[in-house]
């Protein structure tokens, strides 16, 4: 009997420090989980103000893009006002730029790049005086070697940039004047030795600049414009992208009557 008694307190006892314990691990759960709420609910506030400050980092950083998109056109649309030119000018060869770039099978990303460049091209000519720029008729030797300066000034204005938009902006200065055959300048570059994007701006330039009035010339006509490019298909310029240019030709015009000179 006294043995059962004392199996009964042994229980009991047992029985009240599970109790306690069992409170103890209880409150501890509670308090844990208030931890982790709190916790939760910090970390979740730190998310979101890391995700607010994300955007504000993002929207800063297209700001920044859109602005030296308008800084690379505008300076491209003044270089080329000094020689008489339209925006217009600048805006179809952008447009050509692109066009031939997406046909050629560039990405989207880097064809839009280059459209965003080619209005630089000419960006050396604010280093040229207006007496040679805007001489009507033709140049004599001195001021042809020194109207072709234009590109490698264009260039040095641009190279030391390592923003993508400038670099490929330099490389459209440089060797927009280069020729298939070899005999462009300033480098005498041949064929796939010229950058494609100085390729496909030459095309986009000689195109335009053929079919606009300029002070030394008026515009020519479509039939000669095409005959020429036919002509220089393998010489002056890339072969494969005159072929892209024929056989896309509805699209080009139609850029070109979108973007007409007043």
């Amino acid at each position: 009997m006294a043995s059962e008694e004392k199996l009964v307190e042994e229980v009991e006892a047992l029985k009240s420090t599970f109790i306690d314990t069992a409170d103890k691990i209880i409150k501890d759960i509670k308090r844990h989980n208030k931890i982790m709420e709190r916790s939760d609910k910090r970390q979740r506030q730190e998310y979101d103000e890391l995700q607010k400050k994300l955007q504000e980092v993002e929207e800063l950083q297209q700001e920044i893009t859109e602005t030296q998109r308008e800084v690379v056109f505008t300076m491209g649309a003044i270089g080329e006002s000094r020689s008489k030119e339209t925006g217009n000018h600048v805006k179809r060869v952008a447009e050509y730029s692109r066009l031939l770039a997406l046909y050629y099978g560039l990405p989207e990303e880097e064809a839009e790049m280059l459209k965003q460049a080619s209005p630089m091209h000419d960006i050396g000519k604010v280093a040229i005086p207006d007496a040679v720029l805007n001489k009507p008729g033709f140049f004599d030797e001195k001021e042809r070697k020194l109207m072709n300066t234009h590109s490698k000034l264009g260039y040095d204005m641009l190279c030391h940039s390592k923003r993508p938009l400038l670099e490929c902006a330099a490389i459209v200065a440089h060797e927009h004047h280069e020729k298939w055959d070899g005999s462009g300048y300033p480098r005498g570059l041949k064929g796939e030795e010229i950058h494609i994007y100085g390729r496909i701006t030459a095309i986009a330039d000689v195109f335009d600049a053929l079919g606009s009035d300029r002070c030394y010339k008026k515009a020519w006509s479509d039939e000669k414009i095409f005959d020429l490019f036919r002509e220089e298909k393998g010489r002056h310029f890339d072969p494969d992208l005159i072929d892209i240019f024929f056989k896309h030709l509805d699209k080009f015009l139609a850029i070109r009557e979108m973007f007409q000179d007043n």
